[in-house]
This record gives structure tokens, sequence and C-alpha cells, in this order.
């Protein structure tokens, strides 16, 4: 199944039957908890109630159902409802179809939130892995909200992280700004890296912690990539001050520990968040989410980077 491409389309109120039988199987698969998810005593008619107010998704591999999802907007936040994927389906890519498949439903909304139990470790985890981040806990609910312009992309290891650096590079242009932000060991050099060599610049890119900032000459034609550490900058007029080998607007400019500091640089950017994984089990694994920020990016996707 895993090499099998997976459906995703909008469903209503006539495919109840439908989705109750993936939601109640996928459900039902879970450990037991206390109290009971509501889902398992929710009746199809329940459903189409439901569905037959904002619709749901129903995923299908092979024509056969495997995942859905109610969509129930709140304010400006869409929720996913009933979310499950079928214990044969697990593993191969559904769920992930499915959240992709609510980022287009959701046009208009702010964010996507998901309501998770917190005796379920391995599913709060999931949310976080596609970019979903903790916003209310009311035991046994944990709220997750995932805002709905950021890409979310998983590097399990460091040429993984190169390639979608490279990947980015594709996307850039003269003047462009990255805000680069993750803790120490996160993979934002190496992020860079990559960067640098889809950008066809000179020299190695090494973390500028001792320089402050270093700029690498395009070799092919291209925009030169300037690369800025912020951690001892006192203020954004101080990387204005710095006695640069080319203008900003003129390269790309990428800067690490810039959160709060470099959005001065320019009313469009991109906010690249690297975000290591807490579990033993998950080794290297980095979560990279990119938010493009201003009118730079409303024309541009990049969802499909990687």
């Amino acid at each position: 199944m895993s090499e099998r491409p997976v459906e995703v389309k909008p469903v209503g109120a006539d495919e109840a039957e439908t989705v109750h039988a993936v939601v109640h199987a996928a459900f039902e698969a879970r450990p037991p908890l206390d109290p009971p998810a509501a889902a398992l005593s929710e009746t199809a008619r329940h459903l189409e109630e439901r569905l037959a107010h904002h619709g749901g998704l129903l995923a299908r591999v092979d024509g056969v159902p495997a995942g859905a999802l109610v969509l129930d907007p709140v304010g400006s936040s869409m929720y996913l409802r009933r979310f499950g994927v079928v214990p044969t389906a697990q593993g191969h890519g559904v769920a992930t179809a499915l959240i992709e498949a609510a980022v287009d439903a959701a046009d208009g909304y702010d964010d996507l939130t998901v309501v998770a139990r917190e005796e379920l470790p391995g599913t709060i985890r999931f949310w976080e892995r596609q970019g979903f981040r903790e916003v209310r806990r009311e035991s046994p609910n944990v709220e997750l909200r995932r805002p709905l312009r950021t890409a979310v992309y998983q590097a399990p290891d460091a040429e993984a992280m190169r390639s979608l650096g490279r990947s980015l590079a594709g996307q850039l242009a003269p003047g462009d700004l990255i805000v680069l932000t993750g803790s120490l060991g996160a993979g934002k050099t190496t992020f860079t890296q990559g960067l640098g060599a889809g950008l066809g610049v000179r020299g190695q890119v090494t973390s500028p912690t001792f320089v402050i900032a270093r700029v690498h000459p395009s070799e092919v034609g291209g925009p030169a990539l300037v690369h800025v550490d912020a951690y001892r900058l006192g203020g954004i007029d101080e990387l204005d001050d710095l006695d640069l080998d080319t203008s900003l607007d003129q390269a790309v400019t990428v800067v690490e520990w810039g959160e709060g500091l470099a959005e001065g640089l320019s009313e469009s950017r991109l906010e690249v968040d690297i975000v290591r994984s807490e579990s033993e089990e998950d080794g290297e694994h980095r979560r990279v989410e990119v938010t493009p920020v201003g009118p730079r990016w409303h024309a541009l996707s990049f969802q499909g980077l990687g």
C-alpha cells in the first residue's frame, strides 16, 4: 500500500455511512480511554448531521476507504474532528494526505486546529510533526493549532536538511530575507549549506558566529548569500552598519537567531523554524516549518519543496 496513491476528496452527508465506518474502525483500534472517545458512541446519523453543515474529507487507497475527517469551522479556525485512519492503512501517508487536503479545504481561515487526548503522546507527537503546536490543555484534552500558510517538512538526517535548502533556493530572488530559528545543533547551518549550494555561491558555508556576517558571492550570476548570526547583535541598525561587500537588496539574506530582530529589514520574509524531535526513537529527526510573511510570497506555495 505504501506505493499506491492516496486519493482524498470532499464529502457530504451522503457519505456518512462510509465516514462512520472509517472513523469507528480507527478509534476502536486505539488504546482504551477513560472517558472513552466520543467517536465510539457516535452513530452514522450523528455524522450525517455534522457532514451536512460543512462537509468532510474521505481518503481512499485503490478505491477502498482508508481515512476520514469532519470539517468544523469555529470563528477563524478550522477544526478537524473525527480524524482517523483505518489500522491497515496507517503508516502509509494517508494521515498526511488528509492534512494537506484540509489545508486546501480551509482556504480563508487562519489555522487548522485539532483536539487530542493527553493519554496518547504518540498521537500528540504526530500532530507536532505536522506543524501543530499546543495552545490549550484541559485534561484530558490537548488542543493543537497550525497556522495555515505554514508548510511543514520532515528532515530525518543532515542530507535531507541540505536537500530542503537546495530546493528552497530555486524559489528565491535578490532581496529575499530568511529568518532562521532553531536551538543549538538544530541544523540551521546545515540548512543554509543546502541553500548556498542551490544558489551556486562560492565558499564553504559555516556558522558565522565569530564574524557576525559572511558574504558568499555567486558563481553562476545569481544573488550573493549573506549569512548573518544575529545572536550578538543589539539591534537591526547594527546589521545595517556592518561593512558588507554587497547590498542586502541584491542578495539573499539568511539571519540565524533573527526572530524578533531581523523582521525590520523587509516587509516580506520567510520564517524558517527548525524543531528537533524530543523523542529518543526519532534520533536526529528534525521538523522544518516554513511560513511566508508579506506580499512577496502571496503568489507562491512552498508545499512542494523537499
